[in-house]
Formats: structure tokens, sequence, C-alpha cells
């Protein structure tokens, strides 16, 4: 199959969708498929990812929000793009403008919407969480849903990685939705990376010795993360327990972390750690994976811990509570930092650590992206089945 993904925030600087395309642009030439990605950049022009992938740059206006980014303005240009590439499957992964414009397109495709959002999530409930439960603010976002049916009715599939987001998209009136989970980058994270060692360096950082327990957040810095709230539970925990907080990250919220982290001793900010391998030891060196955000459609960070033999203190919506059920961590409401303090207090009591701080946690061999790009192509190759029969 020819399949292009039609990706409005794929950037060189981006977070989770850009690794995510990286990953589809070196899976699908290895399963007898091409990738074409068309995303809007600086300047028009190809970028070639080996045989069989590709980056197809249109050129866009900065996007104002971030200027690591830019947006699709044309859709002609867009819809021209397509017609030269005559794909088997376009793919579209954000549910606004781009998606409506791929959904105008004259050509014949199979087309799926990827959720690598959740707006709601993200923004309206976070916003009026306070004022309004979560149905009632549904009801005053419904211009959004009734976009979202719209797109659903021009799109022959629409693809979660979560069970819960599906279950929401599904109750808000989506026909086509099917969920199909994410996993970790093969051969990176694992619990035999455990490094003792490290382990006591970090929670000297904090101030502790190696009978305190260490918990690690990783994560972009964004207000939706919510790590101010994470923070304020950590720091609620230390009153009855000796536990330590590493957040890596960085972010437009650092500002408003530092001031919440104040003079604290036991909670450190780091910078991100950007090689791999190296997250991979300080991941699997750590005693449980904290996370604030309940807008995470799958939860990279979580599935990366759990491979790396972490147990998972969570919020109780979106992808990470998911992970969480599966493996048998602990959930908090999301949101609450009273919530959070007390789970972290589950979590350091129910567990018998030993003196090198290792729990005896039930590991569970990973979900791969190559499991996740199979289980994707397979769909897209069945979805194509009644149009290769008529032809």
């Amino acid at each position: 199959m020819k399949i292009v993904d039609v990706c409005a925030f794929y950037s060189p600087k981006g977070g989770g969708v850009r690794t995510y395309i990286d990953r589809k642009l070196a899976e699908g030439p290895k399963a007898g498929h091409e990738i074409v990605v068309i995303a809007p950049g600086p300047r028009s022009c190809v970028e070639e990812r080996g045989r069989g992938a590709r980056i197809v740059w249109l050129a866009s206006p900065k996007f104002l929000l971030d200027g690591n980014y830019h947006y699709f303005a044309d859709a002609k240009v867009l819809h021209a793009e397509l017609d030269r590439e005559q794909p088997d499957v376009v793919e579209v992964s954000s549910p606004w403008r781009s998606a409506s414009m791929v959904a105008a397109w004259k050509g014949k495709a199979i087309r799926s919407l990827v959720m690598h959002a959740d707006p709601l999530a993200a923004y309206a409930y976070r916003w009026f969480e306070m004022l309004a439960d979560r149905p009632t603010i549904d009801r005053g976002f419904d211009w959004f849903w009734r976009h979202l049916r719209r797109l659903d009715a021009s799109f022959d599939s629409v693809i979660s990685a979560s069970q819960s987001l599906s279950a929401r998209l599904k109750g808000g009136g989506l026909r086509g939705v099917s969920t199909i989970a994410m996993g970790v980058e093969p051969g990176i994270f694992s619990p035999n990376l455990r490094d003792t060692a490290l382990r006591r360096r970090l929670l000297e950082l904090c101030g502790l010795d190696v009978t305190g327990t260490l918990l690690i957040g990783v994560g972009r810095h964004g207000p939706e993360k919510r790590w101010p709230m994470v923070v304020e539970a950590v720091m609620s925990a230390q009153f009855q327990e000796p536990v330590g907080l590493i957040l890596m990250g960085d972010g437009r919220e650092r500002t408003k972390i530092i001031r919440q982290i104040s003079a604290n001793p036991h909670i450190r900010l780091l910078a991100p750690i950007t090689d791999r391998h190296a997250l991979a030891a300080t991941m699997a060196s750590a005693d449980a994976l904290i996370h604030g955000c309940e807008a995470e459609t799958f939860c990279m960070v979580a599935a990366e811990a759990a491979a790396s033999g972490l147990p998972l203190i969570v919020p109780s919506d979106g992808g990470a509570s998911d992970q969480a059920i599966v493996q048998r961590g602990w959930r908090y409401s999301s949101g609450s930092a009273a919530g959070a303090a007390s789970a972290i207090l589950d979590c350091v009591r129910s567990r018998q650590f030993d003196a090198a701080g290792s729990a005896a946690f039930p590991h569970r061999a990973p979900r791969t992206m190559a499991d996740h790009f199979d289980d994707l192509f397979a769909q897209y190759e069945a979805l194509r089945a009644p149009l290769r029969i008529a032809a």
C-alpha cells in the first residue's frame, strides 16, 4: 500500500507525534508499504527518509501559539499534493482543519482519522472542571462533537490508541471507531537496566538515602500535564514518608513549577534526557512513575515506565489510566492533588522494597510500536479489500 499521512503537527522539534511518525517512516517500508508524510513547514521541499519513506513539506504559515509548528492554510495546495501522490490510504492525525481538508478531497482512497489529540480533555474539561461535570461541558461543546460526527461520516475509520478515548468517542455518536494501542520502542526499555548506584545518586540529589522512595515524572511542561499538582501531591506525601521526585522536562510552565517546588529539598527539576538509552536507564532506576495528565491519548511515558518495570501512579482518566489498569498500578481522581498524595502513600506502603529499592512488580513483556503498526496496516488492508474486489 501507499499510505500518505497528512500530519498537521509534525515538527523536527516536536514530541510524541514526531516520535510516532518517525517510527512509522521506519516500520512501513519494512512491511512492504510506501509511507509519505505531508507536513506544513517553512518552505516546500522533499526530505527522503530511505527507500519507501519521505516527508513532503508544504510551505505554510507559522502557528502563532507555538513557533515550532506551521499549519495548513490552503486546501487547494494540499489537494493538489494528494492528487500527485495518488495514495491507497490517507491518514490525518489532527481532528481540526487538516481533517476537514482531507474529508473534502475528491480523490479515491481509504480515509483514516488517527486521534493523536484529545482536545476536550486537554482543554475544555480542565478549564471548566471547577464549574461543571463532563456531561455538562460536553453539551456546551456540542459544536465540537458535531464536527467529529461529520468527520466520522467522511472517514472510513477513526483510530484511538486507548479504550477510554474510544469509549468516549462512541458515546459521542461516532460509529467508525476502533482501538489500536501503541507501544514502546523495541529493545530500549527494560527492568534489567536498573542501576542501584544511579538510584542512590538520584536519591542523594533529593536529599534522601536509599531507604527513600524515588518517584520520576517525565514530560513537557505544559498546563495540561498538571506538574504543579503533582508537586503539591508529592510534598503532601512527604509529611508521612521519605519520598523524592525527579521531574524531567521543559516548557512554558517551567517557572510556575519552580515556584511550586520553592525550597523543597526533596524535589529536583532536571532538563530532558534526549538520549533514549540514558532515559531508559534512569527510568528503570526509579521506584515508580507519577503522571498528572488525564488528556493523554495513549501516554507513551507510562508505557515506557511499565516496560522498565515501574509501577504507575496516574490519573483515573485517559491513556495512562488504561495502562495502570493493565499493569495493576495506582489511579487517583484526575486533577486531585489529595488523591495523588494518597495514591503515592498507598504505593510506598504496599510494596516491599529491598535495600536497593527494587520492588516485586509484575513485569509483562511490553507491546511495541512494531506490534502497533502491524495491527494498523492490517486494518487498512481489510478496509481496502472491498475496493479491490469491486475494481
